[in-house]
C-alpha cells in the first residue's frame, strides 16, 4: 500500500494471522482506523445500556475474540515507537543499498531486510510458549476485515450500497421481508456480502426494480364556448340589479 489506510492494515493483519496465528490481544494507537470517532458514549447512552460503537477494524477484532487495547499516548507503546524511529533511519539506507527505487522493488527486498534485522537484534523471550492460537480454518479473514454498514432490505431482496443495487447471488438460499435490517460487507478484495442471523450470503449487482406504470388520466377535451342568455345575471349591470332590488322591496312594502 502506498499510504496508511484500512486496506493496508487489513492486508498486514491477515498475513500475520496466517503466519503466526491469532494473538490474545492487540495493542494499537487511537487512529480512526482502529477507533470509531463516536466511541465515547454520553451518560444517557451508558445508562440505557448502549454498547460502544466500534470501527470496522474494532468489529473485526471483536469477531475474532482478540482483546483490542488502545494506547492513550505514543509513550505508552514506547518499544514499537523506538523501533519505528530506528527503521526510519536504517531502512532508507538498506533500501538504497539494495537499489530499490519504487514500492514494488522495496516490497521484494523487504522480507530479507526484516530477516537480517531480526537475526541481529532480536531478543529471545523468557518463555518459548507461543501466545498465538491457530485460527479456525472456516474463518474467512477477507470477510472479517471488511467495510460494514447496516442496510434495510427493499423489494425483491435488494439493498443499496455505494450508489448501486445488489441482490442475492443465489435467490434460493434465503428470502427476507422488506425493511429487515441486515449488515452489508464489502471486502477489500471487492466481494459484496450480506450477513444476517449468523449466515453470510454472496451478493451481485442488479438493476433497480421498476414500479408498475400508472395509467395517465385522459386529458379533458377543449370546452365549447357558451354565451350566457340575455337575462343571465352576468349580463345585468350592477345599477340595474340595484334598481330591480329597490322595486322589489317597494312592492313588498
Amino acid at each position: 500500500m502506498q499510504n496508511e489506510c484500512a486496506a493496508g492494515y487489513a492486508s498486514v493483519m491477515q498475513e500475520g494471522f496466517r503466519r503466526y496465528g491469532l494473538p490474545q490481544a492487540l495493542y494499537s494507537d487511537k487512529h480512526t482506523i482502529f477507533r470509531s470517532p463516536n466511541e465515547k458514549l454520553s451518560i444517557e447512552q451508558e445508562l440505557s445500556g448502549e454498547e460502544i460503537p466500534l470501527s470496522n477494524f474494532g468489529k473485526a477484532m471483536e469477531e475474532l475474540g482478540i482483546i483490542h487495547i488502545k494506547a492513550n499516548t505514543p509513550q505508552a507503546k514506547g518499544r514499537v515507537e523506538r523501533l519505528w524511529k530506528t527503521l526510519q533511519d536504517r531502512l532508507v539506507i538498506e533500501l538504497r543499498r539494495s537499489r530499490a527505487s519504487d514500492i514494488d522493488e522495496a516490497n521484494k527486498v523487504l522480507g530479507g531486510l526484516i530477516e537480517r534485522h531480526n537475526k541481529r537484534f532480536a531478543v529471545k523471550p523468557s518463555s518459548a510458549d507461543s501466545a498465538y492460537t491457530e485460527p479456525d480454518k472456516s474463518i474467512d479473514l477477507d470477510c472479517v476485515f471488511s467495510i460494514r454498514e447496516l442496510r434495510s432490505i427493499g423489494t425483491g431482496n435488494t439493498v443499496s450500497f455505494g450508489g448501486d443495487i445488489y441482490t442475492l447471488e443465489d435467490p434460493s438460499l434465503a428470502s427476507f421481508r422488506c425493511k429487515t435490517i441486515v449488515e452489508i460487507r464489502k471486502t477489500h478484495s471487492g466481494r459484496m456480502l450480506l450477513c444476517h442471523g449468523g449466515r453470510i450470503f454472496a451478493l451481485k449487482k442488479t438493476e433497480k426494480a421498476l414500479r408498475a406504470a400508472v395509467p395517465k388520466k385522459k386529458e379533458a377535451g377543449q370546452a365549447t364556448t357558451r354565451k350566457p342568455a340575455p337575462n343571465h345575471p352576468w349580463r345585468i349591470s350592477t345599477v340595474t340589479r340595484r334598481k330591480n332590488n329597490t322595486k322589489s322591496y317597494a312592492m313588498n312594502a
